[in-house]
């Protein structure tokens, strides 16, 4: 049996990344395939969260860039999220997983409520939870949700699944020259301001030593080559590692 190199890991989900390549919503087949690749991971021993972004659904910035309240606009984000989690759900259980569905905000009718040692005693019951609605807070992003529940839970890692491939020094969509960094720095992302994650996310895991592998969710099998430790996308740690 293939050994993992983790033995709990936060999956941070962008919800650009479940609307595939449709742009928006919620593509099927792309669901089928995380829930997949997610549930073979949790067959090797490992004990996982996930935590689903809003992005494919509703963006609180952009609602705020448009005149409405900022604390509105992300709470309706959040209730994206929610949306999403469920979404997984039902497409890992279709899959054989047994799930729970965590909301920072409370909803008993569809998910249990966030408590930190349910979350932990979940996992160890061999079950996938999904975090869901953020830190169930404004001005806080699903980036730093993946952070702070990483902490709160003691993960090893965080895994941060996107539509590119790792971290680059501009867009390689928009520049076909742009570099691709193997590894970096906490303080590198940080001075550097790269797009892996917001600053109070990446304070939050430096200040905890939390590392993040930035890697192509599009990829089929890439959840599963970056639990085995194969060097794919784009470390991230204490004093480039």
């Amino acid at each position: 049996m293939e050994k993992p190199q983790y033995g709990r890991v936060v999956l941070k989900i962008s919800g650009e990344a479940l609307a595939g390549n449709q742009g928006f919503g919620l593509e099927h087949n792309m669901l089928v395939t995380v829930a997949r690749q997610i549930a073979e991971i949790r067959a090797l021993g490992v004990e996982v969260c996930v935590v689903v972004g809003g992005g494919n659904l509703w963006r609180g910035i952009a609602g705020s860039a448009q005149g409405m309240d900022r604390a509105t606009a992300d709470y309706m984000g959040m209730l994206a999220t929610v949306m999403n989690a469920l979404a997984l759900q039902d497409a890992l259980e279709k899959a054989g997983s047994d799930t729970r569905v965590l909301s920072a905000i409370e909803m008993r009718q569809v998910a249990e409520p966030y408590i930190r040692r349910r979350a932990i005693r979940h996992m160890e019951k061999g079950r996938i939870v999904i975090f869901a609605a953020g830190t169930g807070n404004p001005y806080f992003s699903t980036d730093t949700t993946a952070a702070l529940r990483a902490a709160e839970i003691e993960a090893e890692v965080i895994l941060m699944a996107k539509k590119v491939d790792g971290v680059y020094d501009s867009d390689p969509v928009k520049n076909p020259q742009a570099k691709k960094f193997n590894s970096l720095s906490y303080l590198e992302v940080l001075s550097k301001g790269l797009g892996v994650m917001d600053s109070t996310a990446t304070s939050l895991c430096m200040d905890n030593n939390i590392p993040v592998i930035v890697f192509d969710l599009t990829k089929d099998g890439n959840i599963k080559r970056v639990v085995l430790g194969e060097s794919i996308g784009t470390y991230v740690g204490r004093d480039n590692e």
